[in-house]
């Protein structure tokens, strides 16, 4: 276990089942506090279903999910808000509102959670929208921009809060490698200002790039943990074969 002041994120002996099918199985891990964390797997593995744990959308059927020494899954709706406030979610699809613009879509955390002014909010959705290089688009409808541009988009909206812990689903999904090395690369810009990232990814030189460590889960259990080298290393050839893949799934 790391150390408990550099614990953003512990997930400890999680497991959650749907049914029969059993989706996390007894899942420990520690994520530090500005690093950033990939979790690998293939599809139906649980990688998405461990971030929504993790938000607190989902809770765990036994053990327990920590965000900065807080049970998560024990907090009443105002403390797990408070919780939430401090994290961002981009979705694999942007998931962004399609009858507002794509300022107001970035707007809509600051309306939600803060007091502040007209002008304000307006200033710092701007702001946003200029960091992912969408400054010019803050009137547009989300119908008029390109699936890489939406993503863009969607990570601004995550980020209009600074929140200290991004959690992000499939960042590569459905874009050409330009445009994805484009959106690793802001990524990776937000973990040097000390964001925590946890990234769903299939993408194995995208998580490469973006993480200090990495995660494989399989059948619902964790098989695999450390930095890119050691999984290439590891002693479990679903690991090994995984990491020599370009996007594995």
């Amino acid at each position: 276990m790391t150390a408990e002041n550099d614990v953003a994120i512990r997930l400890d002996g999680v497991s959650k089942a749907f049914g029969a099918l059993k989706v996390l199985d007894n899942v420990t891990l520690d994520i530090k506090g500005g690093t950033a964390f990939c979790l690998l797997g293939r599809s139906g593995t649980g990688k998405s279903v461990t971030l929504k744990h993790i938000i607190g959308l989902l809770k765990p059927d036994s053990g327990h999910v920590l965000v900065h020494g807080k049970k998560i899954d024990e907090l009443k709706r105002q403390e797990l808000s408070e919780v939430r406030r401090s994290m961002g979610f981009l979705f694999q699809n942007a998931a962004l509102f399609d009858s507002i613009s794509v300022g107001e879509n970035v707007a809509f955390p600051m309306r939600r959670h803060t007091d502040w002014d007209e002008a304000k909010i307006r200033e710092v959705s701007k702001a946003k929208l200029a960091d992912v290089g969408l400054e010019k688009d803050y009137d547009k409808m989300p119908g008029d921009l390109s699936g890489g541009m939406k993503k863009r988009a969607g990570l601004a909206r995550a980020m209009a809060l600074d929140p200290e812990i991004l959690l992000v689903d499939e960042p590569s999904a459905g874009l050409d490698p330009i445009t994805a090395g484009e959106i690793d690369d802001l990524l990776v810009e937000l973990k040097k200002k000390g964001t925590t990232l946890v990234v769903v990814t299939h993408n194995i030189p995208s998580a490469r790039h973006i993480g200090d460590e990495l995660a494989m889960l399989h059948e619902g259990k964790l098989i695999a943990q450390g930095t890119a080298a050691e999984l290439d290393r590891s002693e479990h050839e679903l690991v090994r074969a995984f990491m020599r893949s370009e996007g594995a799934g």
